[in-house]
């Protein structure tokens, strides 16, 4: 009886990684995102995470934890079972963090496997609609006669959003206090309310407030223009300065291959639908998904070259 007993168990071993393939998922998948609802991560992934719902036959539940630079929520997700079941929002502000502070409970590449990424964006530079300033010279001379008293207002430390900023002040030479704040909503209404002179955020967390008139665009973060009527940050001159945001899915590392396969060619299709690709396009996002090696690489990428950008502009680790 006994070597039979070892002969099933071996058996149950050996094809354990088929009966995952095949019965995953078999319970809805929890997908941390590590941001307020309604910002730029939240939207884009309920989006995505509607129709891989439908492929996978299983809901795809969206749980928002925003924490400074997402590490409460990205250090809970690298503690649970590396059954796929539990997924994490992963972006460059990840990779940013690696050099910005003193010491990670995680390491992003050791402690997680990738999937997919979703989408790339770049960040708008934003004032109140009725503010008199009109473009990145005007910021830079207000911020100079405000003798550092001049706010910055962005979405919880150590955000895209909040290192972004913390890297313009120092490219363009300013002196200014970046103020955080919890959500994209509490943003917009301390740009309305003067709290803040401008706001660094994506166009699709404040889309409607944008293209109403109540909150004005002066420039864009990226390489190139992604509103065709409005500069970039190195086109208004300060050529050093450029931020490309990407949002991307992972998962604990050691999570079965073939769970992670299933993952990225449901993701790889979700994105590729027409109406999901025009969906994120209207968001001011380029819907982009990727194997998991490609995100692994822009990681690893993103690490290496924000560490050097950190130094060079001599940003205190926190």
């Amino acid at each position: 009886m006994k070597l039979i007993s070892f002969a099933l168990t071996g058996l149950l071993l050996l094809f354990s990684p088929l009966a995952t393939a095949q019965t995953f998922p078999d319970k809805p998948i929890r997908l941390i995102v590590p941001f307020a609802a309604g910002g730029l991560a939240d939207i884009t992934m309920r989006i995505v995470g509607e129709k891989l719902s439908e492929r996978l036959g299983q809901r795809i539940i969206i749980d928002n934890r925003p924490s400074g630079g997402g590490i409460a929520a990205a250090q809970a997700v690298a503690q649970s079972p590396a059954d796929g079941y539990t997924l994490i929002v992963l972006t460059n502000g990840t990779a940013i963090s690696v050099s910005l502070y003193k010491a990670l409970p995680f390491d992003p590449v050791k402690d997680f496997v990738p999937i997919s990424s979703v989408a790339y964006f770049d960040l708008v530079l934003l004032v109140d609609g009725k503010s008199p300033i009109k473009n990145v010279k005007d910021l830079l001379a207000t911020a100079r006669s405000m003798g550092g008293k001049m706010n910055i207002g962005t979405i919880n430390p150590g955000s895209t959003q909040n290192l972004s900023a913390e890297l313009f002040k120092s490219v363009a030479g300013i002196d200014a206090l970046i103020v955080p704040f919890r959500s994209s909503p509490e943003v917009q209404t301390a740009l309305l309310r003067g709290d803040v002179t401008v706001g660094f955020e994506s166009y699709a967390a404040l889309k409607g407030a944008i293209d109403d008139g109540q909150l004005r665009a002066i420039a864009t973060s990226g390489t190139n223009r992604s509103l065709p009527n409005i500069p970039t940050v190195k086109e208004s001159g300060v050529p050093n300065y450029e931020v490309v945001g990407w949002n991307a899915i992972f998962a604990p590392a050691g999570t079965p291959a073939d769970v992670v396969a299933k993952l990225n060619k449901g993701i790889n299709e979700v994105v590729a639908l027409p109406e999901v690709k025009q969906r994120i396009l209207d968001l001011g996002t380029e819907p982009r998904a990727s194997t998991p090696q490609e995100i692994l690489a822009r990681l690893q990428t993103d690490i290496k070259k924000w560490g050097a950008v950190i130094e060079q502009a001599k940003i205190e680790k926190r």
